[in-house]
């Protein structure tokens, strides 16, 4: 059960939700239709193009995506699995909870997606180039990862004082 809250805010790296694997959404009711909207909102007001349940404190496999930013764009995808993954390509990826990093991720070129909807109907669609990668990119957050795991060695030297700063700021967001 996903209890309505209030607010939402955006967890930061290296906020432990973000490390956490979700647990299926078992209820398809108001509150959860409260928190995408929520989450679509926090979303476009941050100018993000997907945005993950852990990613806003609540772990379970919810995310929501709107590939072109536009909010008629908007999709919301409950319990989703990838699956026939084919391709791929490297392009680089940046995320609303490692502000400000920017790491190149090889991904699948095109995948397809099974979930269901906020009513609990089933969905089922195929994705290619942008859509299947932020598709990707939001399922690794349901699974507890980060674009800094993908880091490779030069993303890694690129990106050490901005995660460092990053680390300091959470330490002491959370002394208080």
């Amino acid at each position: 059960m996903i209890a309505k809250t209030p607010s939402i805010k955006i967890r930061f790296y290296p906020d432990a939700c973000l490390r956490q694997k979700c647990a299926p959404v078992e209820v398809f009711d108001g509150a959860l239709a409260d928190l995408a909207a929520r989450m679509l909102k926090l979303m476009h007001t941050e100018r993000g193009v997907g945005l993950a349940g852990p990613q806003v404190g609540v772990c379970r496999r919810i995310f929501v995506c709107s590939p072109t930013g536009q909010p008629e764009d908007n999709r919301v995808y409950i319990n989703p699995e990838l699956y026939d993954l084919t391709g791929a390509e490297e392009s680089e990826e940046g995320c609303l909870s490692v502000p400000e990093v920017r790491v190149t991720v090889r991904r699948a070129k095109r995948c397809r997606l099974k979930a269901f909807d906020l009513t609990g109907e089933p969905i089922e669609e195929e994705g290619t180039d942008l859509i299947a990668r932020i598709w990707q990119h939001e399922a690794d957050h349901l699974e507890g990862r980060l674009i800094v795991d993908r880091m490779n060695g030069t993303d890694q030297i690129a990106n050490k004082k901005l995660l460092t700063q990053l680390e300091a700021d959470y330490c002491k967001r959370t002394a208080k």
